[in-house]
């Protein structure tokens, strides 16, 4: 990385660096990036773990029923129409 890299980056996010900051902030992007390239070099492929790995992500479901508080929401509210919450015009 190069001082033109940080002149660059200054420039894609509208941001104006001093130049005085220029050597600060390469020498900083550097020390994160050097970092980086050590953390690519760990192989963790044959790593075993304790626990299975599986996705905790829940599948896409319907979660709520759409209908089954509609009529008590509407019992609620003080002017329906139609089915639907009828409320004051605000535009």
């Amino acid at each position: 990385m190069q001082l033109r890299d940080i002149d660059k980056l200054a420039e894609l996010a509208r941001m104006e660096i001093p130049q005085a900051e220029k050597e600060k902030v390469l020498q900083d992007l550097s020390g994160i990036l050097s970092y980086i390239e050590q953390i690519k070099e760990i192989a963790v492929a044959d790593i075993m773990t304790d626990y299975p790995l599986r996705n905790v992500f829940r599948e896409d479901e319907k979660v709520n029923q759409p209908e089954a508080c509609t009529e008590t929401l509407l019992r609620e509210m003080p002017d329906t129409q139609d089915g639907f919450l009828k409320v004051q015009k605000i535009l």
